[in-house]
């Protein structure tokens, strides 16, 4: 098997701070770093507000570390990315740990480079959203309270519903369901019923109660104390209730307003980008797993676990049966599919198990790897053009992995020659793809301009930018108000605006110099005829920044 080095992590590592080379994405990613921006501005750790209003949305812990973070490095991206990116590492080497408790130090590594190398991963580290966070508070939880199962230590299972209660902080009840699924699916199959009657529970809840009370008291003062407060178009909206109950398990009885359609198949659909270069890897590691405990007749041995594959598959149920889903939802289990799929690997490499089927998933998984570096190219030379340097590294980086491909002697190929594809994609994606695309971002592009030239923010409008850009905020450090009509222009010097709001302006006699003016795009929405090069044109719009004379 093996052994990962831990370079390769460090080297991981740094790719993931070049992420603060991409500016934050309208509409969450802004929307998260403004609020932090605010926050830290404000000095109110309590109650959440998002460009000047009320918020009940998300709970607040991703907001005190970005704020936190930003009084220490400004307000920028790295400022806001820092806490995010650590939390990355930090739930790589949780899922080393849990890995290695379960099936020993070379899967360890492997489940860690699995999960690093995963592009949801490098998404996340660049797009940075609750789920990083999540994601290393949940699987975190699930470590120490295996740890707690095997060495019998009560600080480990604290520490464990500590670290629940930190998840809820930071997206939810989500953060308490999970490791509930993992523990009670391998209990019930390993018929282990006394373990769901521990008193030392009552202990562990004791401390997520008290963890809560802070965001709890928060949430009753600013919702609860208010029933004349607007929220989503209605009064006396309980924050408690939306908290505890609304935001996730209404979205399963119905309670929740929020539905977009999406069915049990959504997110297995998504994971075929967000899970490559694994996820054909995967699928089988998941039926075989489950394949086996049906021919036991659903009992397992001591030794085996179910806590990854019953942890993933109950998550996965739980969040299909939503009727509103969005692909980064799955993230908070991918640290369960990467053991997954790393237990396999060590079966297919060291066991030499299912040999017919890893002989076509090394020529499979040789074919789409260099699939994936070639849209690379495609992105660098066609779709947003490089300099010929970064062309020539990608060169270089394409020989090695030929290199890699042809050299007999290495173990583990499959492995390798999957992670070492997706990390060169992904220096490429991040440090130059993903800076072009956020050129086509308004709000950031005037944010900055703003904040450069040291205009006075009350002075400034945005009217008929189709969404109100939290990215402009953030960058100009301050908040850009939005009117509705020409009539809330008094005391205004400049206006942010497009097409429509420009001949608005025009027909209204108003006088003006344009001090900016670019082309627009919503990135978080790419269609096929803006990736085109030829047709990108024609899905742009122009925003002008007016200087009133």
């Amino acid at each position: 098997m093996p052994k990962v080095p831990f370079w390769v992590f460090i080297f991981i590592a740094i790719l993931y701070f070049t992420g603060a080379r991409v500016d934050t994405m309208d509409i969450d990613a802004s929307q998260y770093a403004e609020m932090s921006r605010e926050m830290m501005q404000k000095g109110d750790y309590i109650h959440l507000y998002d460009r000047g209003m009320d918020y009940l949305d998300k709970p607040p812990f991703l907001f005190w570390v970005s704020a936190a973070s930003m009084r220490v490095f400004g307000v920028n991206n790295f400022g806001y990315k820092f806490p995010s990116v650590l939390f990355a590492l930090w739930a790589l080497f949780v899922t080393y740990k849990l890995a290695k408790l379960l099936y020993g130090e070379a899967t360890g590594r492997i489940a860690a480079l699995v999960l690093a190398c995963c592009q949801g991963m490098f998404l996340m580290t660049n797009d940075v959203r609750c789920d990083t966070i999540l994601m290393g508070w949940v699987i975190t939880a699930v470590w120490l309270i295996k740890e707690w199962q095997l060495n019998n230590k009560l600080l480990y299972l604290l520490s464990g519903f500590g670290a629940i209660a930190f998840g809820m902080m930071t997206k939810g009840p989500i953060a308490f369901m999970v490791p509930v699924f993992c523990f009670m699916s391998d209990w019930i199959l390993k018929r282990q019923w006394r373990n769901f009657f521990r008193p030392e529970y009552i202990l562990g809840l004791i401390v997520i109660a008290l963890l809560l009370t802070p965001m709890s008291i928060g949430l009753y003062q600013q919702f609860d104390l208010h029933p004349e407060k607007l929220v989503e178009h209605k009064h006396g909206v309980s924050g408690l209730r939306f908290f505890y109950w609304s935001q996730s398990f209404g979205r399963i009885t119905g309670e929740s307003p929020w539905k977009n359609g999406a069915d049990i198949s959504f997110l297995l659909l998504n994971m075929l980008w967000s899970f490559l270069p694994w996820i054909f890897l995967f699928i089988p590691a998941l039926v075989i797993n489950i394949a086996q405990v049906v021919r036991q007749k659903f009992h397992l041995m001591p030794q085996q676990e179910w806590i990854t594959t019953g942890g993933f598959l109950l998550t996965y149920l739980a969040l299909g049966v939503s009727a509103y889903q969005l692909p980064h939802y799955i993230f908070v289990v991918f640290p369960l599919a990467a053991i997954i799929t790393a237990k396999f690997l060590q079966e297919l490499i060291e066991e030499k198990k299912y040999l017919k089927l890893y002989s076509f998933l090394h020529s499979f998984q040789a074919v789409l790897m260099c699939l994936v570096l070639l849209v690379a190219l495609i992105l660098i030379v066609y779709i947003f053009p490089a300099t010929p340097l970064i062309i020539a590294v990608w060169a270089a980086c394409f020989i090695f992995w030929l290199y890699l491909a042809f050299r007999r002697s290495l173990n583990g190929k499959l492995l390798w020659l999957s992670a070492t594809a997706m990390i060169v994609a992904n220096i490429f994606l991040t440090n130059h793809v993903y800076v072009e695309l956020l050129q086509y971002q308004a709000g950031s592009q005037v944010g900055r301009y703003i904040h450069t030239h040291s205009i006075n923010t009350d002075e400034i409008a945005q009217y008929k930018v189709e969404d109100p850009l939290s990215s402009i905020c953030f960058y100009a450090r301050e908040l850009v108000p939005v009117i509705d009509g020409l009539s809330g222009i008094q005391n205004k010097k400049y206006i942010l605006t497009t097409d429509r709001g420009l001949n608005d302006i025009k027909q209204k006699g108003l006088a003006f110099d344009i001090a900016k003016q670019g082309t627009l795009f919503k990135v978080s929405e790419l269609t096929p005829a803006f990736i085109n090069p030829k047709t990108r044109q024609y899905e742009l719009k122009n925003y002008y920044l007016i200087k009133l004379k």
